[in-house]
């Protein structure tokens, strides 16, 4: 099926339906979830671009909910995030591969740190932490698939109700994943292939996106924070674990 093997496309069924339902409840992580096991079973760069496919066509969905929620934060966001894209593509393409290991590992790990780590009075002007975020987001995005966790520490350490932060995620991710695609297919990283891939698991990535949606509506702010801070951590986990192997 679309040049992939029946295995590697039966493990990227499952790993869509459980990627979905995180995107759905913490407003990121479908690629945290999904790129790293299609790692497993197929070129990286092929799993990075299929990641980036299904996190556009997932927001396709939640436009309504993004106009309605979204805080003005993710503008300037975005945009800078589009100019770091093509930093992290570069990186993709050119670092050795235990480096690019090694870069994943610590930024995952940092994100994760900074998310559940009590920082006291230790606080980044909005501006500054604002700039930083999107920069980080469009280098993990073009880099490893992977713009949550760019942005994620900035949205949970902020003021915003959980609805608010979640749908300025999704907004960022609505923007900036066509753009990397493209880039992606223009410079032959991946090719259209791996597109159609991503569109035929998308009817499992919108399950388990709606039965996401479905556990937000009946969480605390304290139980989504906990929610972001799991797949910060399964994703800081899982990239020092391949690193370490």
């Amino acid at each position: 099926m679309f040049g992939f093997p029946a295995e590697a496309v039966f493990v990227a069924a499952l790993a869509a339906l459980a990627a979905g339902f995180v995107r759905g409840l913490a407003g990121f992580g479908l690629s945290v979830v999904l790129v790293p096991v299609l790692q497993l079973a197929i070129d990286p760069r092929r799993a990075v671009l299929i990641g980036l496919v299904s996190l556009f066509l997932i927001g396709l969905t939640d436009v309504g909910r993004i106009r309605r929620d979204a805080e003005r934060s993710a503008v300037p966001m975005a945009s800078l995030a589009l100019l770091a894209t093509p930093l992290g593509l570069w990186g993709l393409t050119t670092l050795p591969a235990d480096w690019a290991r090694l870069l994943i590992a610590l930024v995952s790990l940092g994100a994760f740190v900074l998310v559940v780590v009590p920082l006291g009075r230790v606080a980044v002007p909005r501006l500054p932490a604002t700039a930083m975020s999107g920069m980080l987001t469009g280098f993990f995005g073009g880099f490893a698939g992977m713009p949550g966790p760019g942005m994620a520490p900035f949205y949970l350490r902020g003021r915003l109700e959980p609805k608010a932060a979640r749908a300025s995620m999704m907004a960022i991710f609505l923007v900036v994943t066509p753009l990397s695609a493209l880039l992606f297919v223009a410079t032959g990283t991946g090719g259209w292939r791996d597109a159609a891939l991503a569109g035929a698991l998308f009817p499992a990535v919108l399950l388990g996106d709606l039965l996401g949606h479905r556990a937000f509506g009946r969480v605390t702010r304290t139980q989504w924070q906990t929610a972001v801070a799991i797949v910060l951590g399964v994703a800081a986990l899982g990239a020092l674990g391949k690193l370490l192997a």
